[in-house]
């Protein structure tokens, strides 16, 4: 498949590990019988949404609209513990779901918008991911990668787009925004008093488990002056200096804000960021570990965006809005691999 990534040297960490795992685990405790259960929570950047096939799949009675793939780091993670099991079988609960809000992990629910052969009537409400998870005292493990839609980043992104188009700075209007509308500041204050709300509650409905927070990658180039903005396949219409307000002001701080929360509740929290750097939206087909505002996936995926112009049909390409492709979530697994080991270990 393309955009696969080597990684030798992290496969040989996850074999030592799990010898280390087997080697230290008391005897029958993480059997065929008691295997070690792992909640993934999330969004899209979770879920996969259009790299590999859809899981469940289509055609299946129980899909739900939430857009989980084969390819996404928590099933690429899942195929690497059933090849080299840590002290026994890990069985992975994975409830993921594109668009998923912080609030969507902890308390409310979300009505699913998955493009892909929705029902007539549209996709019906799933509930919180804590309680479609299941989690309680049994539960040993809880990765979490969410926030995101909470600002909205992607809803910004749309914005920027438009505000790229006319000439206008998308800077501007979140840091000195129109009426009706949050400064960036204020997004970033909510989205972290959110994440605390929402791991206090994971923690309370797993007392007993290692919860890992997974922040995002490097979606954007170092200098905004590295993307063609005549190409939809990047960053479109979103200006240079845009790009470098939304890296420093809004990535890397959520970030920030997803590692500090986790820190305070003692959490482990997984940086895939730097390891992304120099693999962002604007890079070569070949070199690019996320696709830009249009990109590649597979065929079920739309190529158009509903209720608005954007149509990557036009150069051939499906809408991707600046999410990971193959060796993202490769590389998301991992480090969120060796997470979960260490997190084994330490039980």
């Amino acid at each position: 498949m393309r955009h696969r990534v080597s990684r030798p040297r992290k496969r040989a960490l996850a074999v030592g590990l799990a010898l280390v795992v087997a080697v230290l685990a008391p005897s029958g405790a993480a059997g065929a019988a008691d295997p070690y259960e792992w909640a993934a929570l999330g969004d899209s950047y979770t879920a996969g949404v259009f790299v590999g096939a859809p899981r469940p799949a289509l055609g299946d009675a129980s899909r739900d609209g939430c857009d989980r793939t084969s390819d996404a780091y928590p099933a690429l993670v899942e195929r690497e513990l059933d090849e080299f099991p840590p002290g026994g079988y890990v069985r992975l609960t994975d409830v993921s779901c594109g668009n998923a809000t912080i609030a969507d992990v902890a308390s409310a629910r979300q009505t699913p918008i998955s493009p892909v052969r929705p029902p007539t009537d549209g996709w019906p409400a799933v509930d919180p991911q804590i309680e479609r998870a299941g989690l309680d005292d049994r539960t040993d493990v809880v990765t979490i990668g969410v926030a995101g839609n909470s600002l909205p980043f992607g809803g910004m992104l749309l914005t920027c787009l438009t505000q790229g188009a006319t000439g206008k700075s998308c800077r501007e209007h979140y840091t000195d925004p129109p009426e009706g509308e949050e400064s960036i500041q204020d997004k970033l204050a909510r989205v972290q008093d959110e994440y605390v709300h929402m791991l206090a509650e994971v923690h309370r409905a797993a007392p007993d488990a290692k919860v890992i927070t997974v922040g995002y990658p490097a979606v954007l180039p170092e200098e905004g002056s590295a993307c063609n903005r005549l190409s939809l396949s990047e960053l479109g219409s979103i200006s240079h200096a845009d790009i470098d307000w939304l890296r420093d002001d809004v990535l890397r701080p959520l970030n920030d804000t997803i590692r500090q929360v986790s820190d305070f509740f003692g959490d482990r929290y997984v940086d895939v960021y730097s390891s992304s750097v120099g693999h962002d939206a604007c890079r070569p087909a070949d070199t690019k570990w996320v696709e830009g505002i249009c990109g590649d996936a597979e065929e079920y995926w739309p190529g158009n965006l509903p209720g608005t112009l954007l149509d990557c049909r036009l150069i051939g390409k499906r809408i991707t809005l600046v999410h990971p492709n193959a060796a993202g979530h490769a590389n998301a697994a991992a480090h969120v691999e060796r997470a979960v080991r260490l997190a084994l270990l330490e039980r």
